[in-house]
């Protein structure tokens, strides 16, 4: 139910700013959007299972905080990646 290695490793490479970036605001934006999307079609099979509620609110919680300091600290990449991404805002 997670993001696989290999499709992180993409996510990382697309979205990295520099070539040793794995942490900047920009890729942990993106993993948490995949792992949500992976979320949401767990809970579209299993509308009860409250844990991986709980788990998919937090991680939409922690893409908010994170979108909300990149849209503070640089609004045109923030525009740029949630073009990308698909996120509304």
């Amino acid at each position: 139910m997670t993001v696989t290695g290999d499709s992180k490793n993409k996510i990382i490479t697309d979205n990295r700013l520099h070539d040793k970036d794995s942490g900047s605001a920009d890729v942990q934006i993106a993993l948490l959007t995949a792992e949500i999307q992976e979320l949401t079609a767990h809970m579209k099979r299993h509308p009860k299972d409250y844990h991986s509620r709980h788990g998919l609110l937090k991680k939409v919680n922690r893409r908010n905080k994170l979108s909300a300091y990149l849209r503070r600290t640089d609004l045109p990449r923030y525009t740029q990646l949630a073009a990308k991404l698909g996120l509304r805002k």
